[in-house]
Order: C-alpha cells, then sequence, then structure tokens
C-alpha cells in the first residue's frame, strides 16, 4: 500500500489492524513493546507488503489506549484503488478518529509467497534426469504469484487493446478457462502491457532480458519491478507450497485428482479456472490443465545451492513447468520440467504471472 495522505505518519507505537480476506475488521490491538523508531518521521511513500494477506501495519501519530481500536472500510480489490482506514478509539466518553489514505499496488489476486530456502528438484527421486542435480534454492525477497492462469477472458482483453489475433481456443471455449496457444513471446508482452497500465516500469525488453526499475538490464528478479513470468524456481517453490509446504508430490496434494486436471479427469480438454483444491498457499492448477511458462531459458541443474536464481544464459528453448490435462499423473510432480521455442504455441500452453515485492516510489 502506498500512504498518499499528503503528509509523513509519525510512528509512536507498533500497531497492528488486523482485516480478514474480505477486508473487514477483527480488531486492533497495541503491542506491549514500543516500535524501535518511536518518533521517527516516516516517509510520505510508505509501502506495506501484505496489505493484501491478512495485516496492514499503520503507523499512528497517537497515545496508547487502553480500548479497542475500530478498523473501517474494505481493501481494495484491484490494483490502483484507495483505502481510507479510520481509527477510532474512545476514552471517557471522548472519541478520536484518525484517517489515514492508502492506494493499492497489487491486485487481490495475487498470492503473496514469502521468501525463504526450499530444496529444488526431484527430491523423490523418481523424476527425469533433468531434475537432477537436487540443490538448495534461497529466496532473499518476497514475490506475488497469480492465484489462478492467466485466463482467455484476461489475454483477450490485451489482444483487443493492442490489435493482436486472439489466440484459438480448439473450440473448448473461452472466458474463465486458461488461455492457450500463447508463445513465450506473447506472454511477456502481456506482462508489459499489464504493467503499463497500472504504470510500471516494463520487466522485460524487446529482447525478452529482465529489466529492473531503472529500465536496466538485470539478472536478478528481486529488481524488477513489473508484472513478469515467475523464474523457474519461484514457481517450484510456490507449487511446493513455499514455507507452508507440508510436502506433497503434487501442488496441494498426494492424490493428483484432488488438485489436478489431467488426461484421466479433463477429457484432455482445459477446464476453467479454480475448480480443483488449492495448494497450502492458496493457488491453484499448479499441476494439469496447462503447462506454464517461466521467465528462464532452459538450462542444466547445478549441485550448488544458489539465492534468487534465475537462469540468463541464451539458449534455445524457455522453461514450462506444471503439466496439462492431455498427461498422465507423472507428469504433474512439481518438480517436472519441460521446454519450448520462445515462438512455440501449444493448445496444452498457457502462463501465469508473477510479481516482486517491491517497495517502490513512482
Amino acid at each position: 500500500m502506498r500512504n498518499i495522505s499528503g503528509t509523513p505518519l509519525t510512528i509512536i507505537w507498533d500497531l497492528c489492524a488486523f482485516v480478514d480476506s474480505t477486508g473487514r475488521s477483527q480488531g486492533v490491538k497495541i503491542s506491549d513493546t514500543p516500535f524501535s523508531d518511536i518518533g521517527k518521521p516516516v516517509q510520505s511513500t510508505l509501502v506495506i507488503s501484505r496489505a493484501f494477506i491478512s495485516e496492514v501495519i499503520v503507523p499512528l501519530d497517537s497515545i496508547i489506549y487502553d480500548e479497542e481500536w475500530i478498523v473501517n472500510n474494505s481493501i481494495p480489490k484491484e490494483a490502483r484503488q484507495i483505502l481510507t482506514i479510520e481509527l477510532t478509539t474512545e476514552q471517557q466518553g471522548r472519541q478520536t478518529t484518525y484517517i489515514f489514505t492508502f492506494e493499492s499496488v497489487m491486485a487481490i489476486r495475487g498470492v503473496l509467497v514469502e521468501g525463504g530456502t526450499f530444496t529444488m528438484g526431484d527430491t523423490w527421486e523418481e523424476g527425469d534426469s533433468n531434475e537432477k542435480p537436487i540443490h538448495k534454492v534461497t529466496f532473499a525477497y518476497d514475490f506475488y504469484i497469480d492465484k489462478y492462469e492467466t485466463t482467455f477472458q484476461e489475454y483477450d482483453a490485451f489482444c483487443e487493446d493492442t490489435g493482436r489475433s486472439k489466440p484459438y481456443d480448439t473450440a473448448w471455449g473461452r472466458g474463465a478457462r486458461p488461455v492457450i496457444d500463447v508463445s513465450w513471446n506473447g506472454a511477456t508482452a502481456y506482462c508489459n502491457w499489464l504493467s503499463e497500465k497500472e504504470n510500471l516500469p516494463k520487466a522485460y525488453d524487446s529482447n525478452g532480458n529482465l529489466l529492473d526499475k531503472d529500465g536496466m538490464i538485470t539478472t536478478d528478479p528481486s529488481k524488477v519491478v513489473g508484472y513478469r513470468l515467475p523464474t523457474e524456481a519461484e514457481w517450484e517453490y510456490a507449487a511446493r507450497g513455499g514455507n507452508k509446504s507440508k510436502g506433497y508430490k503434487y501442488s496441494g496434494s498426494d492424490n493428483a485428482g484432488d488438485v489436478a486436471w489431467y488426461d484421466s479427469n479433463s477429457g484432455k480438454r482445459t477446464q476453467e479456472v479454480g475448480k480443483k483444491e488449492p495448494n497450502e498457499l492458496g493457488i491453484y492448477d499448479m499441476g494439469g490443465n496447462v503447462w506454464e511458462w517461466c521467465s528462464d531459458w532452459y538450462g542444466v541443474y547445478s549441485s550448488l545451492a544458489q539465492t534468487n536464481p534465475y537462469n540468463s544464459t541464451i539458449g534455445s528453448y524457455r522453461v514450462w513447468r506444471g503439466g496439462s490435462c492431455a498427461n498422465d499423473v507423472t507428469f504433474l510432480r512439481v518438480a517436472i520440467r519441460r521446454n519450448g521455442s520462445p515462438s512455440s504455441k501449444s493448445y496444452y500452453l498457457g502462463f501465469r504471472i508473477a510479481r516482486t515485492v517491491f517497495e517502490f516510489t513512482l
């Protein structure tokens, strides 16, 4: 969230306003320990990275009250909407109301994936050779990944706005089904279009390189502000459930039928997104339905531990992840990986988008 109240806020106490998924107040409590920066002014732009997940951290120019604080208004469900938080106290019959205004910077559909460390690759020792060697991966940043695969409805809007031809749906239907018949180049063009729509720096240049907030080429995804495809490591970490992982073979379960559309239950056709159960993070369809493009060039794994990995070494193919509705259950494992030319398209290949949690002032 971005503070657009016009004046800096001053932190006096660490106050936490807990808000449920609908944006309704669940009450607020004051911590027992003073904030470490007590009395220091906060810059007029303040980013609250988890505002769309479970809480809003609100610094107040106030004193400690024994009564409960009340939070009104709901969290915006789309980027660039305005949220006004009203905090009201009553003490000895006297009410005081504090009003702070914030602007949302990430749509509600993005699921927060907190940084951490995991073992990437064939941890069950039953996968393909390209899933080895297993290796440690650490994320020193948080990122958002879409709860759902990008749909025809969303991609068609991009095509209409840019004058592109709409991808073929194989007569299976459009709307809330995952978009198919889209190349890596088409998927990254969609990401750049979405970034421009929200006045964010583009994530890709014309050659497919990642760009930082200043438009300079970078190989560190933590420095990319705009919407982008997840890196291969981000994709697998999110599919495994991030730091909430229960170690499932498929994304969200050891029973593929609970969480995935594949050849045994889909009729070998895509299905509307979000109809199966989500994984531990609340992300849907990370196994089956459609393969998903990732940002990386395809390459062989190293056994060395890595931090914020992204394969920028130019090759012939970009990474696919997740399996599809036409594959059998062995292709639904969270470690499975395939690849294709950046210009290639398939009836069983789509994508979902991601974005780094980035404290950025426009």
